[in-house]
This record gives structure tokens, sequence and C-alpha cells, in this order.
């Protein structure tokens, strides 16, 4: 029995984004996260760099067992072409963007922070599924995935995590390592 590529990454989406968000809510760390990073912009970058680069190594944990034939998973197909991940980052950051120009999650309402928070995972995730396969969409080639030409792939994914983070974790997530030091932002 395979379990199809399409099922794992929806099933992986939807555990990560309630894994986080519940972590966020329920948490010390999230109580912490939220005193010490303003809401915006940086907590959605905060969060939008936590689930890029949770979904970059989940996806190339699937990608590799897929290769080497460990576990139950399968690529996805549909109508016998095969569908890259890629395809579904585009799709996750289409719909991202859309709401963020529509200005979902820009209240201060309950619902409002929790779609900001929601877009923020989205557009990470998105982000991570469409650059992991960088150098397949720069090159068309799908065997550059591990040949070679990855390296691009690699790149892509640090580059643009490192710019992620540096806007996410400036010093206002380190502050309460010394509190003495700084004062928390107001």
């Amino acid at each position: 029995m395979h379990i199809a590529g399409e099922w794992i990454l929806l099933i992986f989406i939807i555990l990560l984004t309630a894994v986080i968000l519940l972590t966020l809510h329920l948490t010390q760390l999230g109580h912490i996260i939220h005193q010490r990073i303003p809401d915006r912009p940086r907590r959605r970058l905060f969060f939008a760099s936590i689930s890029f680069f949770f979904t970059f190594v989940a996806v190339r944990l699937l990608v590799a067992s897929i290769t080497h034939h460990i576990g139950p998973f399968s690529y996805v197909e549909m109508g016998g072409h095969h569908i890259h991940h890629l395809v579904w980052g585009i799709f996750l950051l289409l719909i991202t963007g859309y709401a963020t120009l529509a200005e979902v999650g820009t209240g201060d309402t309950p619902a409002s922070l929790f779609m900001s928070r929601l877009l923020s995972l989205s557009y990470g995730i998105g982000a991570a599924l469409t650059l992991d396969e960088f150098a397949i969409w720069l090159n068309l080639d799908a065997l550059d995935y591990w040949g070679r030409q990855n390296r691009e792939s690699i790149d892509a994914i640090v580059i643009f995590g490192a710019l992620l983070a540096i806007g996410a974790w400036g010093a206002p997530l380190f502050q309460w390592v010394d509190p003495k030091k700084t004062s928390p932002p107001k």
C-alpha cells in the first residue's frame, strides 16, 4: 500500500499548522514569543520562518524516502503526470498573496489575528515547497533534484531562509535571555 504524496503533503501541512498554532496559544513558549516579538510584521515573519524550515526538512526527508523506497510513500500523480511539490507551493503562495492583498488578517479581532498567523504559516510552507525545487524550475530538468545542479535549490533555500530569519529573529526574540540588558518592545 502506497500513500500518495498529495495526502502526505496535505496531512503534513495541516498537522504542522495545528501544532504551531497550538504551541503559540497554549504553551509558555507562545507566551514568551507574544511578549517579546511585536505582532506585526516581526511575529508574522517569525511564523513564516518556522514553517519554512520545518517544511523544507520534512519535504527533503519525504522525497528521500520516496526515492529510496523507504516506507509506503509515493509521488503525486494526476492523469499519469508527476506533479512536483513546487506546484503546491506556488498554489499556496498565490492564495496567501491574494489574501494579503485583500487585507485578510489585518484587524485586531481574535479571528483576524488567527488568519494573520495562518497566512504567515502558509507563506512559509508555500515558499519551502517552491524553493525546494528551485533547480528544477531554473533548469527545467526533473533530474536536477538529486543531481549536481540541485546545489542551486539548497542555495535558494539558505538565502531565502536567511532573509526570513533576519526579518523575524532580530534582537526582539533574544531579549528574554537577559532581560536586564534590554527592555521589551512596546
